[in-house]
Order: structure tokens, then sequence, then C-alpha cells
């Protein structure tokens, strides 16, 4: 490590007739007390820098060094950390730091929001058990540069926000508009950038609302119905009211129905439209549902393959399970294996279910052969899955006892191994002949 004199620093103290303003009326001093603490830091001796900073603070402009603002955090950090037995030490040092973002954010505007954000970032740290001075400065703070801060600040800014609830410092309806806010923000962060830690930050926000019991059913109605009246051609009050009635199971009320019926009006988007499908489905309209079930996934983003092959199950089990459709489920089923590997087991065995649950007409041989069929479904599904294939083995066991008997194969000139087209119920598949003796 470089060995640190004052005769070194003595002789680095040349200070050019130009530069006094830059330094202040006391440039000489100055200079020479940025020395002394930047050769300090240098070697990382952050307690010996930490007087000689002190020193140039008190004595330099903010504009002689940036630095001077940038290194003074890094000593104020250390300072904190050995303070922690002391809480009035602490406190004043924690002040110092925040103070010193607000003066780089003043006298570097270039720098004012990568400077609040790290304020931001500090009273997280420092203020982790005081919920009040956490909200007060988080809310100042995204005030000013809104969208710009950390994902982390939107989240630790909700949980603030819920812990003054809690306290009853806040109400309902304050709450509520911090996350409008807080959400407002987060959509257009995801927006511009794409990045997943903003998107990460919406779901943690979402559930700490959610779990905070503010947004009851009850609650989410007395809150949304007067801003609806007052708005109800307001598309982000919409999208934002269907969300969060969808999230907390008030797909039942008026209110849900209004707002997903005005949203769908003015721009129908996958979210919303699959919103009308829950709503339809809660209420076995299972026509209609389908039907906008069928319409959010056409509206869904052609890359969000996660998502489609999400709805095309979902479908698959809707029209199978609430419409009694078993062509379309299959089809529906099949696409969403096709779209995403991780689906095959899933879809091979509510294939193979569908299959075995028909009832097909004709002799002995043709009304069982869909059996065939189910089975070749289910063992697919255990060889793509492992996480189905119980389910789809037990399965197949059952559906293997239903097979046609040799002898009533062999009256219709079918033998075991042989080449079988099956169709039933409006759908028609390749298979193998298998007979019980």
């Amino acid at each position: 490590m470089k060995k640190f004199t004052l005769l070194t620093l003595t002789l680095l103290l040349v200070v050019p007739a130009f530069a006094q303003g830059r330094y202040g009326k006391d440039s000489a001093e100055c200079v020479k007390y940025l020395s002394y603490y930047s050769e300090l830091e240098k070697q990382n001796n952050l307690k010996d820098a930490a007087p000689f900073w002190r020193q140039a603070f008190s004595i330099c402009p903010p504009t002689a060094n940036q630095n001077m603002l940038i290194k003074g955090q890094k000593i104020i950090r250390y300072e904190i950390a050995q303070s922690k037995k002391d809480p009035a030490r602490y406190k004043e040092l924690v002040d110092t730091l925040l103070m010193l973002n607000d003066v780089r954010a003043q006298y570097y505007p270039k720098n004012a929001v990568k400077s609040k954000d790290n304020k931001a970032i500090d009273v997280i740290n420092y203020y982790a058990a005081d919920y009040e001075t956490q909200y007060s400065l988080l809310t100042g703070i995204l005030n000013d540069i809104k969208g710009e801060a950390s994902p982390i600040v939107f989240v630790k800014q909700m949980q603030a926000t819920v812990e003054m609830y809690k306290n009853e410092k806040l109400d309902a309806e304050q709450v509520m508009n911090n996350y409008t806010t807080i959400s407002g923000y987060l959509d257009d962060k995801i927006d511009s950038s794409n990045n997943p830690e903003y998107r990460g930050a919406k779901q943690d926000v979402e559930s700490i609302l959610i779990d905070s019991g503010v947004a009851s059913c009850d609650n989410l109605v007395a809150l949304y119905t007067p801003r609806f009246q007052a708005n109800p051609n307001d598309e982000a009050l919409l999208t934002n009211m269907v969300k969060m009635l969808s999230k907390s199971e008030c797909m039942n009320t008026d209110l849900f129905l209004q707002s997903i019926v005005a949203l769908n009006e003015i721009n129908p988007t996958s979210s919303s439209v699959y919103g009308l499908y829950k709503l339809y489905s809660s209420r076995d309209e299972n026509t209609k549902a389908a039907e906008s079930l069928e319409r959010a996934i056409s509206l869904l983003n052609p890359e969000d393959v996660q998502t489609k092959s999400d709805y095309l199950f979902e479908l698959a089990t809707y029209y199978f399970k609430k419409c009694g459709k078993a062509a379309p489920a299959v089809a529906k089923a099949r696409e969403a294996a096709e779209l995403n590997e991780s689906y095959k087991g899933k879809a091979y065995l509510l294939i193979g279910t569908i299959w075995g649950a028909q009832k097909c007409g004709g002799d002995e041989v043709s009304s069982r052969a869909h059996f065939w069929v189910a089975v070749d479904y289910l063992q697919r599904a255990a060889a793509a899955d492992p996480e189905v294939a119980e389910e789809a083995n037990s399965l197949a066991a059952q559906y293997r006892r239903y097979f046609p008997k040799t002898e009533d194969a062999f009256f219709q000139d079918i033998t075991d191994g042989s080449a079988y087209t099956v169709s039933c119920s409006g759908m028609t598949e390749r298979t193998t002949v298998r007979t019980n003796k």
C-alpha cells in the first residue's frame, strides 16, 4: 500500500490561478484537504480520511469536485457501520448521507435522478425499521423521479404504505391511490424497458396490496364505484379495476361486469377479454366464456408463448368440462402441446381423458375402440412428463379393461397389432388393435 506523507501531499498543492473560483475563496485550503482525504481514501484508510474529508467539505464549494460528494458517501457509510451502538451518532451520520445525495442532485443535475435513486436505496437500508420516515422520504423521491427509481424502491414504498395503513395513519383510499400511482410508474417502465426486474416488482407490489386486506371485495367496490361513475371511459382506471377485481375474486359483482364491458368497448386487449371470459365462466354462460377466451388468445402478443399455452390448455379444459365439446377440446390441447414442450404431459393426459370419456356407437369393437386411442395418449403423457405419469398410468390401466374381447375382434376379422381408424364425437385417430383375452 502506498505510504501517505504530508510532504508528498504538500508537493501536490500547486494551484493554478485560474482555479481559484472553482475551489472557493479559500482555494489553497480546499485543495489541500481534497488531496489529504483522496490519498487516504485510495488506500481504503477511511477512518483517517474522514476528518480530512470533513475539512474539505466545510471549506470547498460543492462544485469544487463531484468526487468529494461521492467518496464522502463511502466514508460516511463506513462511519455508520462503526456507530451502530450509538443511536444519536448513527442518526446524525445517516442524515448526512442523505444530505450528500441531495447536494449532488442539486449541483450536478445530470446525475440528479441517479443521486435521488441512491438516496432512496439509502433510506431503505438505514430506515428499515422506521416505516413512517421511509414512507415520507420515498414518497418525495418518487414524486421527483417517478418511474426512474430502482425496482426495489417501488416494492418498499408499497410495504411502507401498507404499514402506515395497518397503524391507522393512512386510510384504504390513500392506499389504493398509492398503489395506482406506483403501478402506473411500473407499467410505464415495463413498456419502455421490458426489464424483468420491473415485472417482478409489479407482481410484488400487487401481492403486498392483496395481502394487506385493503383489496377485499367490499373495499374495492366501495373505492372504485364512485371513480367509475365519475370517469366511465378512463382506460387506465378501467384496466386497473379489472385487474384488481379479478385478483380479489370480485368477478360476480355488477361493478366488474360494468368495468370489463366498458374496457372492451374502448380498447379490447388480451387481458381485458380474458377477464370477460372469467366473468362469463363464473356465471355459467359457457358459450360466451369460450368465445371470449378464444378472442383473448387471438389478441396475445405472438411472442408470449407461455401465456398463449396457458390459455390454450385452459380453453381445452373448458371445452371438455363445461361445454361438452370433445373435438375442440382435443384440438386446443394439441395446439398447447405443439406450442410449448412443457405442456405435452398435461395436454396428452387431457386428450387421453377426453377419448376415454366418449360414448361411441357401433358393434362390440367400434364402440370400444376409442379406449385404444385413450391409452395411446396416456402413454405419451407418462413418457412426456413424470409429474403426470402416475395419473396417466392409472387411467390407462382402467381403460385397458374396456378393450374389445379377442373373440369379438375375431368375428369382425380384426387381429391384434393391426392398424385401425377410430371415428367418434367428431374426432378421428389412427391406432393399433389390442384385445382382452
